[in-house]
């Protein structure tokens, strides 16, 4: 495992490995991850917020999951326009 990626351990006990997209702070100082299961086809993002002790926690607000959409689409676009420049 390299320091992109991140184990999530579900209900079950089972581990998953993740890759991390990019993490991000809110203006209200909430930390968020966004990561990808590498063995998805379809390319799912999930959301995470996380605290100072490395604890992660569903996002499950609304409004954050809104947000953390916009902030993923912003970054695929930018992903996008630099892929077009090269």
């Amino acid at each position: 495992m390299d320091d992109r990626q991140i184990i999530l351990t579900g209900d079950d006990g089972k581990e998953f490995v993740f890759d991390i997209l990019f993490t991000f702070d809110d203006e209200k100082g909430n930390q968020f991850v966004l990561v990808t299961d590498p063995e998805d086809e379809e390319g799912n993002v999930y959301a995470f917020r996380y605290d100072d002790e490395g604890e992660l926690y569903e996002v499950d607000d609304p409004e954050q999951a809104e947000m953390c959409a916009e902030v993923l689409s912003a970054f695929v676009s930018e992903e996008e326009e630099a892929d077009g420049e090269a």
